[in-house]
């Protein structure tokens, strides 16, 4: 499989595996970086090396912007978008973002596949650090967009979205 865009560096490759506890497990590629160069936003194959389902596209790494997610996430965040957006536009963002993760998926594969939208979500909010990952992307998430407008409003350093 082939994601666009350049191959990770082997220094790429260290630091996302600082940034993640881990080496990836499958082929990824950097998106969006801070403005010192860290890697802050992946965008990962939909199956792994093995063949496994990998159903989080884009995936958020950055150290400060994950610390600052997981902040507003333990303030109750989920909840206050999720009414404030609305299920239904929650749904739209899900559709969206499947239908992109899934058109990378080989017209040959036959085993199983990536499921759910978002961060593998089926509806709602899971995960904020997903949404905002698909937003900075570069893709149409008001989930997402909020939380970068929540992080501005506290002065959270973050990524711009490119």
């Amino acid at each position: 499989m082939l994601l666009p865009g350049a191959a990770p560096s082997d220094e790429d490759l260290a630091t996302v595996t600082a940034l993640i506890g881990r080496v990836p497990q499958g082929e990824f590629r950097i998106v969006v970086r801070s403005r010192t160069g860290e890697p802050v936003v992946l965008m990962n194959a939909p199956l792994l090396e093995d063949g496994t389902p990998m159903p989080t596209l884009y995936w958020l790494v950055g150290s400060h912007e994950v610390y600052a997610v997981s902040q507003l996430e333990a303030d109750g965040a989920v909840d206050q978008v999720e009414a404030l957006i609305g299920l239904e536009a929650i749904d739209t963002i899900h559709s969206t973002y499947m239908a992109t993760r899934d058109a990378l998926i080989p017209s040959t594969h036959s085993g199983h596949r990536p499921s759910g939208g978002v961060g593998g979500t089926r509806r709602g909010v899971k995960c904020l650090h997903a949404h905002l990952a698909n937003w900075l992307a570069g893709n149409s998430d008001a989930v997402g967009e909020w939380v970068a407008q929540q992080l501005d409003a506290r002065g959270s350093q973050r990524a711009e979205r490119i």
